[in-house]
């Protein structure tokens, strides 16, 4: 009963000055505002970088050619020949850690269906290929081992490839010209979108790696082998593995510089990853001291509101209220400050945070725990910042209180 007396009396005080009232709730509703739109932008970005990881392929180890040494000058990546498809072979058959592999030879081309061309990429690769890369078919068939085998002239188109050429038809069937080679569409892929450096993942064109070394890069060796290793965790096993196994097959002597060069996505992203969650609390750090000015806002009026009032505490105190009496009363109001900017700052956040997320394209997902955080915190500022205001008035000579002008 005391508490509701003491909310009650709060609020009747807090009235009187509303102007004053209100922009001291504003510093708190800000400051709680900025924290949970932080966290929900931060969460946001991390969950896109999540979903990049996810795309980028199952526990991917990415095995490119590498540089070489010509006369003192070093070339630059895939500036080797020696990466060989008995090569990818080996590594599935003899490193127990990597379940599926895929030879890769890529470039750049344009592809032609009756008046439509597009300049795109050609991904030469195997069938496991869309199971490293966690990719889907939207309509028609995956390539084939023995579309490998015979070098066939077929191809799967990816979703930007298909709406350049066929708009919204399904293209399966279709004969397009790749480099004036007739090849035929026997499946499109589902899209992936952008990767984290902006690149148009769904545009290119995947053919059967023999096909594209053959007939279209006119060369015997790969560019990539893409490896696919049994766990998240027995990536860099896998990695070490892979990498033995190729210095010993390509002859490296001890000392010597590998002419391959094994890479893991996974790793960039978790990094990014890493770093945005660190940026995060960095940010909630910074509308955290929104908060501490907000707090200081509240023992700045609670102050003046003491000033004001002191033959009302006077009279309080002669009639026969106990120090502990006062100290709750200023304390109470001060807390219903914060509490009101709390209320205020989890709706404005929440609203601005849906906001925000329309305009970037994010899903935005509220933290639960931010929201509770914020409102316990503004309690705590209340109390905090309310509770010096609130001493001093409880320490006033009743004596003296009641001579104040």
């Amino acid at each position: 009963m005391l508490f509701g007396f003491v909310i009650r009396q709060a609020w009747r005080v807090l009235k009187r000055n509303r102007m004053r009232s209100a922009l001291t709730v504003l510093g708190i509703t800000i400051g709680i505002a900025a924290v949970i739109c932080v966290v929900a932008i931060g969460q946001a970005g991390s969950r896109q970088y999540e979903e990049q990881l996810h795309n980028l392929g199952d526990n991917l180890v990415w095995v490119e050619a590498g540089g070489r040494n010509v006369n003192g000058v070093r070339t630059g990546t895939q500036g080797t020949s020696t990466l060989m498809a008995s090569d990818a072979e080996a590594i599935l058959r003899q490193v127990p850690l990597i379940k599926a592999v895929s030879p890769q030879v890529d470039g750049g081309f344009t592809v032609v269906y009756g008046n439509q061309n597009w300049t795109t990429r050609y991904a030469g690769e195997g069938p496991d290929f869309l199971e490293i890369r966690r990719w889907t078919l939207a309509s028609g068939a995956n390539i084939s081992e023995d579309d490998v085998a015979r070098a066939a002239n077929v191809c799967v188109l990816g979703n930007t490839v298909r709406q350049q050429l066929f708009g919204e038809r399904d293209p399966v069937g279709e004969v397009i010209k790749v480099k004036d080679i007739p090849c035929k569409v026997i499946g499109t892929l589902a899209p992936k979108g952008a990767n984290v450096y902006g690149r148009d993942q769904d545009d290119f064109v995947l053919l059967p790696y023999t096909m594209a070394q053959k007939k279209i890069a006119g060369i015997d060796y790969l560019k990539d082998i893409m490896c696919s290793a049994t766990t998240t965790a027995a990536v860099p096993e896998a990695t070490a593995q892979v990498m033995g196994l190729l210095r010993d097959r390509h002859r490296i002597r001890p000392g010597q510089d590998d002419d391959f060069n094994i890479r893991s996505p996974q790793e960039m992203v978790q990094a990014a990853i890493e770093a945005s969650r660190t940026f995060t609390l960095l940010l909630v750090a910074i509308a955290g001291v929104s908060l501490v000015v907000g707090g200081i806002g509240i023992m700045n009026v609670m102050l003046v509101s003491v000033t004001e009032r002191t033959r009302e505490i006077g009279v309080r105190m002669a009639v026969g209220a106990t120090e502990k009496q006062v100290r709750f009363q200023f304390l109470g109001e001060a807390v219903v400050l914060s509490l009101l900017g709390g209320c205020c700052g989890v709706l404005v956040g929440n609203v601005g945070s849906f906001i925000i997320g329309h305009l970037l394209d994010w899903e935005m997902m509220l933290s639960l725990t931010a929201i509770v955080l914020a409102a316990l915190f503004s309690v705590f500022v209340g109390v905090l910042f309310g509770y010096y205001p609130a001493h001093k008035a409880s320490q006033l000579d009743p004596i003296e209180a009641l001579r104040f002008e």
